[in-house]
């Protein structure tokens, strides 16, 4: 009828068009990926660049062709730089191509994988049960993907405070305690978890920080004495944290000790293993993280030592049950029904804070299939060969001190030259980092040990070489020369 309102949509006018310009994308994507080892680690944004993110909200509509080109212009060329070859900051995967199309693909399918009788589930599901494979979990374990390592932990804590407080936390809440809840974990232990912690209302205070030995692993007799001390004052302790590859140094905590002291002691064993449960898919990296399989939670990251694309972290619990009703909550209408689109054996919403959830599970299992859980491994030992190669380069090195052990992948060292004084070596030293940014070369992180500023190479990168690491240090001993006679 002549006057019914026009009825919209986002799809757009010309498909073909479109199309057109989705291969230009691809094309695009894949070349830049392709190329990435001819462009600078990093570079920093221009007040330019950075002055176009400042406009007003769009009102009128732009052509996909010209949003493109803005992010082409001003996004593409200002990453983090992960992607690069030489790239060993903080822990971060690179992402690899068939997890790029994948994220495409998840997007288009657009799937809530909040549960539901829908193919997402099942890729999910045959995910969870690779991963409990992986680590030995039995086959009835439950498991979660998640955003990363934080959200990881705090899934495994949660079921950790709620099966081991004695009452039901989730009806009565923490104040219902008639005993001040204790969390132990070596004091190398990330941040995440003191956050979970304050999130689930127990408080920074419940976490009991173990000191750490010199090789940065937990002190297991000091740990034994603290469980002691803290009963012995009518406190609760619930839950041991071990770290399997602790961010500073990759530390591996005695795994397979901290877990039958659980055992005899009835505590929840939780491990954060961010980055470092991965070595477990290593023949010969699998006895560093020994006892990882006993595990009551598991928290790990996709995203860092499998290099996909970011985000995707991952918890497993051995009690599905325990897991489950620390977070099933099913109001009339998301009824788990047993036919039509409800009908699912399995709702992932029941396992996680998330009821809308993104189809993370995509680029997992299209990336184990297309390489194999194997090469992940290899490429993971060869990560941690490629670390000791740089210990060598070092030690071999006299202007430049090793500053830790080095166990899995993690080099922390610094420039010395002649100089003896500490502050001053810690201030060139911090500058000499910044060059190494500023000048696209190479990105290392930094950290500080036993009061010492470190040069911190992380290698969680598949697409780095030895002779990347030749070349860091050249730079940095050239680096370290000119700011020594500043």
């Amino acid at each position: 009828m002549p006057d019914e309102p026009l009825e919209e949509t986002l799809d757009p006018r010309d498909w073909e068009e479109m199309r057109t310009l989705g291969r230009r994308m691809v094309d695009d994507m894949v070349e830049y990926l392709r190329s990435v080892r001819d462009r600078p680690v990093w570079r920093p944004i221009p007040e330019e660049t950075a002055n176009r993110f400042r406009e007003p909200l769009p009102r009128r509509p732009a052509s996909a062709g010209d949003v493109y080109e803005a992010f082409r212009r001003d996004i593409l060329p200002y990453p983090t730089g992960n992607i690069h070859p030489r790239f060993w900051g903080w822990v971060m995967g690179n992402g690899t191509v068939t997890a790029m199309f994948s994220e495409m693909l998840a997007a288009g399918v657009n799937l809530n994988q909040g549960g539901g009788a829908q193919a997402g589930s099942l890729v999910e599901s045959a995910v969870i049960a690779w991963c409990t494979e992986m680590f030995g979990f039995p086959a009835s374990a439950s498991g979660l993907l998640v955003s990363g390592g934080s959200m990881a932990n705090l899934v495994g804590l949660t079921v950790a405070r709620n099966s081991r407080a004695g009452f039901d936390v989730r009806s009565e809440g923490v104040a219902a305690s008639p005993h001040a809840m204790r969390f132990y974990a070596s004091s190398e232990v990330h941040s995440s978890v003191r956050k979970a912690l304050e999130l689930l209302g127990v408080g920074s205070n419940a976490l009991r920080l173990v000191p750490a030995r010199t090789d940065y692993t937990i002190d297991l007799e000091k740990l034994k004495e603290m469980i002691r001390e803290d009963r012995s004052r009518g406190l609760a302790p619930l839950c041991v944290i071990g770290c399997a590859g602790t961010v500073n140094t990759g530390a591996t905590d005695p795994l397979d000790a901290l877990a039958d002291l659980c055992s005899a002691e009835g505590l929840w064993f939780h491990v954060d293993g961010a980055f470092g449960a991965l070595a477990a898919l290593s023949p010969g990296l699998r006895h560093i993280v020994k006892g990882l399989e006993k595990a009551d939670s598991l928290a790990f990251d996709m995203h860092k030592w499998m290099y996909l694309p970011y985000e995707v972290g991952c918890t497993l619990v051995r009690d599905a049950d325990a897991h489950r009703r620390s977070f099933a909550l099913t109001p009339d209408y998301l009824e788990h029904t047993t036919r039509g689109i409800g009908g699912s054996d399995i709702w992932f919403s029941d396992y996680g804070v998330q009821l809308s959830r993104g189809f993370r599970a995509l680029k997992v299992w299209m990336s184990i299939k297309e390489h194999g859980i194997e090469k992940f491994g290899r490429l993971i030992q060869q990560n941690v060969d490629q670390a000791r190669y740089l210990e060598k380069l070092v030690r071999a090195t006299p202007e430049l001190e090793l500053l830790a052990p080095v166990p899995l992948n993690i080099v922390c060292f610094r420039y010395v030259g002649r100089l003896s004084d500490e502050a001053a070596i810690d201030t060139l030293n911090r500058e000499l980092l910044l060059r190494l940014h500023e000048g696209g070369m190479a990105a290392p992180s930094y950290t500080i040990l036993d009061g010492k500023y470190a040069l911190r190479v992380c290698n969680t990168n598949h697409r780095s070489r030895r002779e990347d690491f030749d070349l860091l240090v050249r730079e940095v001993l050239r680096l370290g020369q000119i700011l020594s006679r500043a």
